[in-house]
């Protein structure tokens, strides 16, 4: 399956170019004159690399940068622009874009920062992959059993987690071996793993 790049920049002739040369490259491209009409498309389910002028009317390319973390949508940002300066292109860059390119590009160029685009972007699909088995997991668990966890990811032994919870150390025994029969973790440190892979929201 061709990957799919997402450009977005209000100048046709701008975007029947780029769109032509990636599709000479084996890659699937989906055009956009500007930010609303790409936000009303896609969503947290999109998997690619966005493209994005800097300068549209209406909101720029750095506000649509924004909105496209805001709404957890996976896509690692390339900007392009035929007005680059230091201070944009820092925000830019500590905002997350994968490339801050000035046009007229060379193909080359472009293309790289496409490849390291999708190389993030692989990056995110398995860490999406990763939150949500974690999650399933720990989804298994009941209240009581995911109040054993927390605090023995925390480093609580089993007296004090009865202690804190008013249960009996036994009963805390045997919460905490359903906890690892139901996860298949062999170790408190694997479980506090889990816990912590579940609760990533980047």
């Amino acid at each position: 399956m061709a990957r799919t790049v997402f450009l977005v920049d209000d100048d046709a002739a701008v975007r029947d170019s780029l769109s032509l040369l990636l599709e000479q490259h084996g890659l699937s491209v989906r055009c956009y004159p500007g930010a609303q009409e790409f936000l009303a498309a896609c969503g947290p389910q999109t998997r690619g690399c966005a493209v994005l002028d800097l300068r549209m009317p209406g909101k720029d390319g750095l506000w649509l940068q924004e909105e496209i973390a805001r709404r957890d949508i996976p896509l690692p940002v390339v900007i392009l622009t035929g007005h680059g300066d230091i201070p944009t292109t820092v925000k830019a860059v500590k905002a997350g874009a994968v490339d801050f390119l000035t046009k007229p590009v060379r193909s080359e160029v472009l293309l790289a920062s496409i490849r390291a685009a999708f190389e993030r972007a692989d990056a995110l699909a398995r860490q999406l992959g990763e939150v949500h088995a974690a999650g399933s997991v720990l989804a298994r668990l009941t209240a009581r059993e995911h109040e054993v966890i927390a605090l023995a990811a925390r480093g609580s032994s089993n007296k004090e987690i009865a202690r804190v919870l008013g249960i009996s150390f036994r009963t805390v025994e045997i919460h905490r071996a359903h906890v690892m029969h139901k996860t298949g973790a062999r170790t408190v440190m694997e479980l506090a793993h889990l816990l912590e892979v579940a609760g990533r929201r980047d």
